[in-house]
């Protein structure tokens, strides 16, 4: 930007000149500061737009035509009131509507949060259901859910011009039977918010949406917790998400972001890593490998960043605990070289051990076959411990094979005396 001082105007005074140009320059610089201060502010603005769609802190808030989503959370329970002849109607926002008249109170259903606050048509923006009202009389009712009531928003004013000035206002109320009634409300509708990428969901199973559900970050993860927060044994965490087929398309490759930026590596594989459509039937897994490289007394923060092509991204965070560092890999691998190389050295001893025992005892103690064999002493008295057979050798030698009375001490009991056997007989009869 070029600065453009005014021409030199001879005063009288010799300091006139001097404070012309530093006006001059004072004015250019005000400009440049504002110039810059609404690149700064727009700057902030489309910062606030890539930011995460979280879901309202209550259930009053609904999604238009567009898939804009609409905050309605600072209007819960807001009463609006409409005379009407013989009867007045109370409708407490997002809460419940009510008749009330001489003989008392009559009450049209509660606002349920279960899909029942929705985007409109027509001249209707949008669409609240208020069902399980009072049963009295009306209990051949629909589901037998008592009376209900439909109230039809309307963003601005009324179109029969009954109120004007922006504020809420009841339009009309009709009677459609004694157990229904539908309400017309025209309200100062709050500016539309992000572009949710509607069913959309990441969650810790292929079926689950703790994360993120219908396209918004769930309480919990978007933002630091510590009650949230992954211990430092924790070394993988698996996602799974999954969005309508005909849209799957849309979602690209996510992208993690550190915070503080050193101490704790992070990487990402997985189907879901690569930016592989997900769908409800297929859903894609994105697996998140990090490991605690210095420890910290607050949690790491981990950042995810899913784009959708048209809307607005899907972010939430993921923290983790490093109470102590963690060396990528090294435990396990060490564990299992160790125990290749203990695996290895007792293998080899083995064989050194018997080789060296059958040679000593074939040319040393002349023993042959099965008997040259190391350890076969010991073995033996151990089957004859176990088996409970005493005496003599568990086997036949091979210098015995053709004594039949070789083994049968192994295989038969010594005989007791007469006298013993029949003292243990009992008589019967004379």
């Amino acid at each position: 930007m070029e600065f453009l001082l005014p021409p030199v105007i001879r005063y009288p005074h010799p300091f006139v000149h001097r404070n012309q140009s530093l006006l001059s320059l004072s004015g250019s610089m005000k400009r440049r500061i504002s110039f810059f201060l609404s690149i700064f502010t727009a700057f902030l603005y489309q910062t606030g737009r890539v930011g995460s769609v979280v879901v309202p802190a209550t259930s009053c808030y609904a999604l238009d035509n567009s898939s804009h989503i609409y905050d309605f959370s600072s209007w819960f329970g807001h009463p609006i009131e409409y005379d009407g002849v013989g009867t007045d109607y109370a409708i407490r926002f997002c809460k419940d509507v009510e008749t009330r008249s001489q003989p008392g109170y009559v009450a049209f259903g509660r606002f349920d949060d279960f899909n029942y606050f929705v985007a409109g048509s027509g001249r209707y923006d949008f669409v609240q259901e208020f069902y399980n009202g009072d049963l009295q009389h009306c209990e051949t009712s629909h589901d037998k859910r008592g009376r209900t009531a439909q109230v039809n928003i309307i963003c601005g004013d009324c179109p029969n011009g009954r109120c004007k000035g922006g504020l809420e206002c009841v339009c009309n109320v009709t009677l459609e039977s004694d157990c229904r009634i539908i309400v017309e409300l025209a309200i100062p509708c709050e500016k539309p918010g992000l572009r949710v990428f509607e069913g959309f969901t990441v969650g810790f199973h292929p079926r689950s949406w703790e994360i993120v559900y219908n396209g918004m970050t769930q309480i919990g993860y978007e933002k630091v917790y510590n009650d949230y927060s992954f211990d430092t044994d924790q070394s993988h965490v698996s996602l799974y998400m999954t969005a309508i087929a005909s849209l799957s398309h849309l979602v690209k490759k996510p992208s993690i972001k550190v915070s503080p930026e050193t101490g704790l590596a992070v990487s990402l594989s997985g189907s879901g890593a690569t930016g592989s459509p997900p769908t409800t039937l297929s859903p894609t897994l994105l697996n998140i490998d990090w490991t605690c490289e210095k420890t910290s007394d607050n949690p790491y923060e981990v950042l995810i960043t899913i784009p959708v092509e048209g809307y607005d991204s899907i972010n939430f965070t993921l923290t983790k605990m490093c109470e102590s560092r963690q060396n990528e890999g090294a435990d396990s691998s060490k564990g299992w070289a160790l125990f290749g190389i203990f695996s290895c050295v007792f293998f080899v001893i083995s064989i050194l051990f018997c080789c060296g025992g059958f040679i000593y005892k074939t040319q040393v103690q002349r023993q042959r076959g099965i008997d040259a064999l190391p350890g076969m002493t010991i073995l033996s008295a151990c089957l004859e411990t176990v088996s409970g057979v005493g005496g003599g050798s568990g086997y036949i030698r091979v210098d015995d094979v053709n004594d039949p009375y070789a083994s049968q001490a192994t295989w038969t009991r010594e005989a007791t005396s007469p006298g013993t056997s029949r003292t243990s007989e009992r008589k019967y009869g004379t």
